[in-house]
């Protein structure tokens, strides 16, 4: 018999009798319930508190299916989570643990004709409790989760809750429901390892055979290889000769080779990129280096974090997840982190990450709790482990494996393992070893890091304010009110993590807000705001900076025109101490529902301001401004292959828009950022910026650098004009306009924003909608005159 798929609508009960649907899956319960108007949409107002007695709950869904064989298995994959799986009132699984794949025989279950299959999702929050209740001792759940007792769940640690999520914890089957047969030939696994070398490439793949006893043939770059099948295993070596490398976005192309694995009717497919990546930590005198060192060219990462695409499953798409990497790579990224709150992706996502040179930094599914570490939970974390290592490993893009998110810091965290930090560490130590051990066992040459931040193996120092080894997450400026300077206090090898909160933009706030709710304080915005005293932070910060907006909207328009800020002033600081720090991923680039946040991306995947902006801080060349002591130091950047040429003319600039010359500079620029010139402050006056123009490859740059707070300019109306052309606006400024902004009326984005204009320049502005429609788009302009002057 063939594969039969358990894809489409089952039947959707609550364990009480009291809610019953129709529920698609692939798909989750919550997203059913919304669909046949049993509950209101979750994301809108303050919905989310009224529902969380959803996860309070036991559901069951139910559907029927033909066989004409009993011999036959169940493989399922995304089960969430902790269920109890029947057919035909059999018990054939209970599950628990959301990242594993199964495969139960059915042959005591099934029968010929109809029978029936049922999972019973059990309450993760009283099967949490329960084992809560059964360890040996206290084990604290996260501080940002609203829902308790995750830690003990291998389920989606941002499900409960984050400081940026909505706490529902979704229940549903994401993944592959089918019923195959038992006994058909199949190739279980392929570990594909490749060794590049003078002559070449030399790709090895271990075939996993079940069911089959003969030859087995692997295709690959138009040749074919041929070995036998023994006790169910057989190995492959192809040569590759001159080879056609893999390269990250913005170093190369990404060329990919199509590998096919056959054993008698079973066939195993892959596509495979040729590249060699190695993690370099090599002591110096500044600590312990962090480099990724690809087809042996040191490469300075540039990306940001990536959390789960919606907070419901059911609304992400390979289409949706592939437009938020398409948008990074657009915004001149490299690397996305897979943070360890959220999930292992689909397959489908590091397809597109192979496909578009996105390097994948992978965190394993553990992120601030302290979790358990006894035999059972171990055991599910190995199966896990070796499970999504052995689906994924041979993606190109993957470039780490990292052991976990914060678990170091949250030995600080809670007064239980303050209190007793011996148990505490040896508990997180089994725990990562464990999942070490799986690792290397699946894919022996994976590159290993134990945890993020980290200063190295076996080493549990502060990551957090300690910049001379290892990975950093700096949180200092968000989380401690530091000013944007504190960021030139700290030179990181790599940093992981840092970011600073904006509001979304007004299309997302419509959303979830009636027109008599914007307002920062009112109640459906603090339920929008999941960071404790995030709201006061971003309002301090402008008093800190700027002028007080009065208007809601230029209020939301400043907050995206400082969160850019703040990163540029980080990224462009880092990016000129190269090669000393060699990464930067910012906290974070997209959002789970339309919420404040550090996302650049707002939920649905238009561009925030930031977005933008990073556009022009991670370009392959710039020049940044370094201030040193009373001068400011021009600094060229290149992460070309080759070095470049980059030439600046540098001009004071006033509140009119009125320039000056001061100097010009040029030099050639390799891997290290270089010094171009260095001015004293003191020939800016009071009311003049500085103003560099750039030039490298072809590009174009601008910086404006202000050295007081923007509030300290009397700005004056740049009397900007706006004009309808095929596609967008066409926008004239009569003055300075600083960070200008158009805001449009309808989801998409703009082919640029948050740019700076002089009197007399023009830049055509092209819309791109997100969905067509025949309405015409309609644009806010805003700057930092009108937002804060009038």
């Amino acid at each position: 018999m063939n594969e039969t798929s358990l894809a489409g609508d089952w039947a959707l009960n609550d364990a009480k009798g009291e809610y019953a649907c129709t529920c698609p899956f692939p798909g989750d319960g919550i997203s059913a319930l919304h669909a046949a108007g049993l509950i209101p949409d979750p994301y809108w107002g303050q919905n989310e508190y009224d529902l969380r007695w959803i996860c309070a709950r036991d559901w069951v869904a139910t559907r029927q299916f033909m066989l004409d064989d009993t011999d036959v298995d169940l493989v399922l994959n995304g089960l969430d989570t902790v269920a109890t799986v029947r057919v035909n009132d059999h018990v054939v699984l209970e599950a628990r643990n959301a990242f594993r794949d199964y495969r139960v025989a059915l042959k005591n279950a099934a029968r010929k004709g109809e029978n029936t299959i049922s999972v019973t999702f059990h309450s993760p929050v009283a099967a949490g409790r329960a084992l809560q209740d059964a360890h040996d001792f206290e084990l604290p759940h996260s501080k940002n989760c609203p829902i308790p007792f995750g830690n003990f769940l291998r389920k989606p640690a941002c499900d409960f809750g984050w400081d940026w999520n909505i706490a529902l914890a979704p229940f549903g089957i994401y993944g592959t429901m089918d019923i195959a047969p038992s006994q058909a030939p199949r190739i279980d696994r392929l570990a594909i390892a490749q060794t590049h070398h003078t002559a070449g490439v030399t790709v090895t793949v271990d075939a996993y055979v079940s069911h089959y006893s003969g030859t087995a043939t692997l295709e690959l770059d138009g040749q074919t290889y041929e070995a036998e099948v023994t006790q169910g295993q057989c190995q492959f070596a192809a040569k590759i000769k001159d080879p056609a490398l893999w390269w990250p976005a913005g170093q190369g192309a990404q060329p990919l080779y199509a590998l096919s694995v056959t054993a008698g009717a079973a066939v195993e497919t892959r596509q495979i990129g040729l590249r060699d990546i190695q993690l370099m930590t090599e002591q110096d005198a500044d600590g312990l280096g962090f480099v990724f060192r690809i087809n042996g060219r040191d490469i300075f990462c540039k990306g940001a974090n990536w959390i789960p695409a919606d907070a419901l499953p059911s609304a992400i798409s390979d289409e949706k997840t592939h437009a938020l990497l398409e948008s990074a790579v657009e915004a001149n990224m490299n690397m996305i982190r897979v943070w360890g709150g959220g999930r292992y992706e689909p397959t489908s996502f590091y397809e597109s990450c192979d496909a578009l040179g996105l390097l994948v930094w992978q965190d394993f599914m553990f992120a601030c709790n302290l979790y358990p570490s006894d035999r059972a939970f171990l055991t599910e974390v190995a199966a896990e482990v070796q499970d999504n290592v052995a689906r994924l490993h041979h993606h190109a893009c993957i470039a780490l494996w990292c052991g976990d998110n914060e678990l170091i810091g949250a030995l600080g965290w809670y007064d239980c393992s303050l209190a007793d930090r011996d148990r505490y560490l040896v508990n997180y130590d089994r725990l990562n070893r464990a999942v070490e051990d799986a690792l290397v066992e699946t894919a022996p040459n994976a590159n290993w890091w134990p945890s993020s931040p980290s200063p190295g193996l076996l080493n549990f120092g502060d990551a957090w304010h300690d910049d001379g080894s290892g990975d950093m997450h700096f949180w200092s400026v968000w989380h401690e009110g530091r000013d944007f300077d504190h960021y030139r206090d700290v030179a990181p090898r790599f940093c992981s993590e840092f970011g600073f909160q904006s509001y979304p933009s007004m299309t997302a706030i419509n959303r979830f807000a009636d027109p008599k709710d914007p307002n920062i304080a009112a109640p459906v915005l603090e339920s929008h705001q999941k960071n404790d005293g995030g709201n006061a932070r971003i309002a301090e910060t402008m008093f800190r900076y700027f002028r007080w907006p009065e208007r809601f909207a230029d209020f939301v328009y400043l907050s995206q025109v400082q969160q850019g800020l703040a990163i540029k002033t980080a990224v462009t600081h880092w990016r000129a101490s190269k090669p000393r720090c060699m990464g930067t991923l910012f906290w974070q680039l997209n959002d789970t529902w339309p919420v404040c946040s550090w996302a650049s991306l707002n939920h649905g995947g238009d561009w925030k301001l930031l977005h933008h902006m990073a556009q022009d801080f991670y370009a392959p060349q710039i020049v940044s401004v370094v201030p040193m002591g009373q001068e400011l130091v021009l600094r060229g950047v290149n992460d070309a292959p080759e070095p470049v040429e980059i030439s600046a003319t540098v001009r004071a600039v006033n509140t009119a828009g009125q320039t000056r010359d001061l100097d010009t500079a040029q030099g050639v620029v390799g891997h290290a950022a270089q010094d171009m010139l260095a001015l004293p402050e003191s020939m800016l006056k009071p009311d003049e910026m500085l103003l560099v123009d750039w030039m490298a490859a072809g590009q174009t740059g601008r910086v404006v650098h202000a050295p007081k707070p923007y509030k300290a300019y009397d700005l004056l109306d740049p009397k900007l004009t706006i004009t309808p052309i095929d596609g967008g606006v066409k926008i004239t400024s009569h003055g300075l306009s600083l960070f200008t902004a158009l805001e449009p009326d309808q989801p998409g984005r703009m082919s640029a924003n948050a740019f700076d204009m002089l009197p007399g320049e023009s830049r055509d502005i092209i819309f791109h909608p997100r969905q067509r429609t025949k309405k015409t788009p309609q644009f806010t302009l805003r700057n930092l005159f009108s937002a804060t002057m009038i």
